[in-house]
């Protein structure tokens, strides 16, 4: 019988992207890559959670105008949790505002902890 602090290289692990920032301009879809097979696409509000096998992997987030990619390491049984985001320039909002259009930039961050109270 296992013991219950036993290390399983097979448990499941899972990764977790939102796109609810409020410095998010809200506009154009993030698409959402996982080792190179696209997975998703978000609109703001949007969320995706990916089962994941331990070890290294590559996210892409891509609006299509550019794209980011951050590798992560994953842990058997791990919970990681990224926020993805498009973000304008003082003179990108003013395009937007004016053309409704303009260069909107992509990132992805590891999600803010949130405290249980």
């Amino acid at each position: 019988m296992p013991s219950e602090n036993a290390f399983d290289a097979s448990a499941p692990a899972q990764i977790t992207i939102t796109r609810d920032s409020p410095q998010d301009v809200q506009t154009r879809q993030i698409k959402i890559f996982l080792d190179g097979e696209e997975q998703s696409e978000l609109l703001f509000g949007g969320a995706i959670t990916l089962p994941v096998s331990p070890g290294r992997h590559v996210l892409r987030v891509d609006n299509t105008w550019n794209h980011k990619d951050l590798a992560v390491d994953v842990s058997p049984g791990e919970k990681l949790g990224f926020v993805a985001k498009n973000s304008a320039g003082q003179f990108s909002r003013f395009l937007l505002i004016a053309l409704g259009a303009g260069p909107i930039y992509v990132s992805i961050e590891p999600a803010p902890t949130r405290s249980s109270r």
